[in-house]
């Protein structure tokens, strides 16, 4: 993992908890950085998403991997 890339593990936490810890993790990083958050609470895949949209942010991808969900942001203001 480069410094341009941090992690997050949200796993085992609920709404609104990890959309919390991932805007505070953005507002730490430099525009251009990547995220990727790991998140377990269903609500996170729809709660994330339009966090990322709604702060014009990118989602570079999300992945589901059994119950988990990955998230790649990329910070871009």
């Amino acid at each position: 993992m480069s410094e341009s890339e941090k992690k997050l593990d949200a796993t085992g936490l609920f709404c609104p908890e990890p959309v919390f810890r991932t805007k505070i993790e953005i507002e730490k990083m430099q525009v251009g950085q990547t995220l990727t958050v790991l998140a377990d609470d269903p609500a996170a895949e729809d709660d994330i998403s339009r966090w990322v949209t709604r702060n014009g942010h990118q989602l570079l991808s999300m992945k589901k991997n059994d119950n988990v969900i990955e998230f790649s942001i990329k910070k871009v203001k």
